[in-house]
């Protein structure tokens, strides 16, 4: 019975990985808008996976503000932002410097505050678990639980390259 507890807890001290073991194996992430989901990558390995809300109008790729698109390419995690609005919030770098050019020779705005972030801070978590389920309601960011965001802001540096695809 010794034997047992002692390698119980050897494997939780040892053996199970905590999210600052976790933190150096993140390489990029990679989100697919169509299946609603986010990947947090090291290399080919899937490290976390999570179930995401995207912008009100999820088809295509974000072109300009108020569009309620979430944008696709390839971008960086630009900053962590522990005052954000919604429970906390990474940055993504869009839009890049192509975007902006287009939307200038087009006259209107490309948009941005493109973000990865949790619930709302004004609204309760149990209405927002039922809408993150069921919707997309985002203006074109993308949206994990607040515990989720905890964890993904514990786990991703800034400069972490995201790929989003269709």
């Amino acid at each position: 019975m010794m034997k047992k507890i002692f390698l119980f807890l050897f494997c939780i001290v040892f053996c199970i990985p905590t999210t600052g073991a976790l933190n150096n194996k993140i390489d990029h992430i990679v989100v697919k808008k169509t299946q609603r989901q986010m990947y947090l990558k090291n290399g080919d390995s899937i490290i976390k996976q999570y179930r995401i809300a995207l912008g009100g109008n999820p088809i295509g790729s974000k072109q300009k503000e108020g569009d309620q698109k979430t944008p696709e390419g390839k971008y960086y995690i630009e900053f962590h932002n522990p005052k954000s609005s919604y429970h906390l919030s990474l940055r993504i770098s869009y839009p890049n410097t192509e975007q902006k050019e287009w939307a200038t020779k087009n006259n209107y705005s490309a948009g941005g505050d493109i973000m990865i972030h949790g619930y709302p801070n004004w609204a309760p978590n149990v209405l927002f678990d039922y809408i993150h389920k069921n919707f997309d309601w985002t203006d074109g960011c993308i949206a994990v639980t607040n515990s989720e965001i905890t964890e993904i802001y514990n786990l991703v540096k800034d400069g972490t390259p995201i790929e989003i695809y269709p």
